[in-house]
């Protein structure tokens, strides 16, 4: 679809669609409520173990809905560019994620995995010199990744742990990878058949990584609480966000979808205090704030790629 295309079906201004703002906000807060759901989960639940099922069960759901509705099955080779994907984006990021949410809280990993698009432009612009550098790039860059370094300074008396700091961090860049390289595999056309696919095949390679490790030695156990957070990451965060998400995609501009890149740290970081306790202080407000204008002004960039900004 051309750009044009994509205008053209912008609601006019005036009339306000229901439909758009609801996906909005399922992109916002649905996607920042994951953040608070995997803390929970993981605090009983071993992580690969959590990631794998979350997955495994939203991918097999997305990928059998939209084969039944006719999409057709991938080839031999979108099955390879789809198993490599699946690695970067989903086995490596998420394993690392759900890992370092043991010991990190839900608000401080929000703020982190909004530098998302900032370590996307880096990868574009230094390692595949697809973008040329620019002021503006640079500045933002600068600017979000001072925010995360202010955030990991030990000062005063919230000693956040910098080793699974540095672990998401590294997450991020995974993802990214496997963002840039969507543009040069060979995947389905239907982006909801191959995110379906991907996520089918990440969750079960975790399924396995948790096997191998005795994550399932013995069968972990579910309480109401961590199940209900489970759950809520397969529906919530799987199913309905990123529904929601391609539904914004085919009708407004990509940048204007990627709002949520700078909404969810703030949800998440409000559910932390509000709901988990967990603390706040000016530190971190801060350093959320320093993150968050560098990706406003990032997203400012006509040239992002939409998929180095695709959430949790």
């Amino acid at each position: 679809m051309s750009t044009s295309a994509v205008i053209t079906r912008v609601p006019r201004l005036g009339r306000i669609d229901a439909r758009v703002v609801l996906a909005f906000m399922a992109t916002w807060f649905l996607w920042g409520a994951t953040f608070l759901a995997i803390r929970v989960a993981v605090t009983e639940i071993p992580p690969l173990f959590t990631a794998g099922l979350r997955f495994f069960i939203a991918g097999a759901l997305l990928y059998s809905i939209l084969r039944l509705r006719g999409q057709p099955r991938p080839t031999r080779a979108q099955w390879g560019g789809v198993t490599v994907i699946a690695i970067c984006m989903f086995v490596l990021t998420y394993g690392a994620l759900f890992w370092a949410m043991q010991f990190v809280p839900s608000g401080v990993t929000a703020v982190i995995e909004a530098t998302l698009p900032l370590t996307a432009m880096v990868f574009e612009v230094f390692i595949f010199r697809r973008q040329p550098l620019r002021w503006e790039m640079l500045a933002a860059v600068l600017l979000g990744f001072g925010g995360i370094a202010l955030l990991l300074w030990r000062a005063g008396g919230q000693m956040i742990p910098v080793g699974p700091c540095l672990v998401i961090l590294a997450s991020g860049c995974a993802w990214t990878l496997g963002a840039v390289l969507t543009r040069s595999l060979s995947l389905p056309k239907s982006v909801p058949l191959a995110a379906g696919a991907e996520m089918l095949v990440g969750g079960g390679i975790l399924l396995v990584l948790a096997l191998l490790t005795g994550e399932l030695h013995p069968l972990p156990h579910f309480s109401l609480r961590s199940g209900l957070a489970v759950l809520y990451l397969i529906v919530g965060g799987s199913l309905l966000g990123f529904t929601a998400y391609v539904w914004l995609l085919a009708r407004m501009p990509a940048t204007r979808v990627a709002s949520h890149a700078y909404v969810n740290p703030l949800v998440a970081v409000a559910l932390g205090y509000f709901v988990a306790g967990e603390e706040v202080t000016p530190r971190m407000l801060l350093a959320a704030a320093l993150v968050v204008g560098s990706v406003i002004l990032m997203l400012r960039e006509p040239r992002l790629a939409p998929a180095a900004c695709e959430s949790k």
